[in-house]
């Protein structure tokens, strides 16, 4: 299954086909999502959040939340029969002080502002859970399909380009011992001219050269380095997320080649590592997608 790239979309419905949720992922360091939900729903936000978190670990996830119908389409009629005992004994009052000799209606009473109001029907918001929680769980699982394949594609060229770099390696390693030997021959022959007509020991003079030459020797950063393809492979077949892992992995690659550059100097290892720091940055780009 893994990897996983970070780029994905996915689309689920609930089985009443009441809810739609849509999910859009982009490539990030962390796990930063952004819910939108119908305002009387808001309090579910961290729920939907919780539940995304359950099964991605990194990337920037947007979560679209959407009712198809229409929650206030049945508004309900509410009696305020309290201010209506007051407008009653109002009009009792001024029927009685005025002496108009009139009956007070219901029709008198609904002329009033007030004793009759619209109210919104809020939605329950526990019963709708379930569903909501349905619609997220299948665009997360439609989600996780293409992410999956684009992970794929992803380790193939990323073993592709771990190919390439393995191949830079193997170079350096097998001209080791030729870099090794003529670093020893430049450097008797130097202190052989610095030291020019004093009497050495031809043996402490091969010694000492043979200490310099030493200092040239990288086998101890290509066993490193091989160790350390060895295990971004490993990353590559794992089931875990991996990214962080890979990322780390590659830092570790640069350092290596780093110092081995610097104990060096030779032109075809300067252009092995100009090459194999090159390898380096694509996979690098490659790894910033896997989760």
């Amino acid at each position: 299954m893994r990897p996983r790239s970070m780029t994905g979309f996915g689309r689920g419905e609930s089985s009443e086909q009441s809810w739609v949720a849509e999910i859009r992922t982009v490539n990030h360091r962390f796990l930063d999502q952004r819910v939108m939900l119908p305002p009387v729903f808001a309090g579910l936000e961290e729920r939907i959040k919780k539940t995304v978190a359950g099964q991605l670990d990194r990337g920037r996830v947007e979560i679209t939340v959407t009712f198809r119908g229409n929650f206030s389409a049945t508004p309900l009629l509410v009696v305020d029969m309290e201010l209506a005992r007051q407008f009653h004994r109002c009009l009792l009052q001024l029927n009685e002080q005025l002496g108009l000799g009139c009956q007070i209606s219901l029709h008198d009473l609904l002329a009033q502002r007030g004793i009759i109001v619209q109210q919104e029907q809020q939605p329950d918001v526990e019963q709708e859970w379930p569903l909501i929680e349905a619609a997220v769980q299948a665009a997360l699982a439609d989600c996780d399909r293409m992410r999956e394949q684009e992970g794929q594609s992803l380790k193939e060229e990323l073993n592709s380009r771990l190919d390439s770099f393995a191949a830079l390696v193997r170079e350096v390693a097998n001209a080791i011992p030729q870099i090794v030997e003529q670093r020893q021959q430049e450097l008797q022959d130097r202190i052989r001219r610095l030291l020019a007509g004093m009497d050495i020991d031809p043996a402490r003079l091969a010694q000492e050269a043979a200490i310099m030459a030493d200092k040239a020797d990288v086998t101890e950063e290509v066993v490193r380095l091989t160790s350390h393809i060895s295990q971004f492979r490993s990353f590559l077949d794992s089931d875990e997320a991996v990214g962080r892992r890979l990322d780390f992995l590659l830092q570790e690659f640069l350092r290596e080649v780093n110092t081995l550059a610097s104990k060096i100097s030779n032109a075809a290892v300067a252009r092995l590592g100009v090459e194999m720091k090159n390898e380096i940055e694509k996979l690098r780009e490659q790894v910033q997608n896997i989760e």
